[in-house]
């Protein structure tokens, strides 16, 4: 399955990376699941998304908590809690 990955903000800095597709291996099927997958990517991947972290995700442009299951050609987001005043 083919989905596309987005990165905002801090994320994205920390990554240096805004976007890309992948393809993820059998097994993946939440958000969650790309989240930990990604994690194994070591280095900066498993520090930016770890668990401990405050990020916030999103699966085709509305937010969702780790169990959203994801489908073929989704987008799926990570981005840090905004606040604002």
């Amino acid at each position: 399955m083919k989905i596309q990955l987005r990165y905002f903000a801090s994320v994205r800095e920390a990554l240096g990376l805004s976007d890309e597709t992948v393809t993820v291996p059998d097994g993946i099927a939440t958000v969650g699941d790309v989240r930990g997958w990604l994690r194994a990517r070591g280095g900066v991947w498993a520090d930016t998304l770890a668990d401990g972290r405050a990020l916030r995700m999103a699966c085709n442009h509305e937010m969702t908590g780790p169990g959203t299951r994801i489908t073929d050609g989704c987008e799926v987001a990570f981005f840090p809690p905004v606040t604002g005043g």
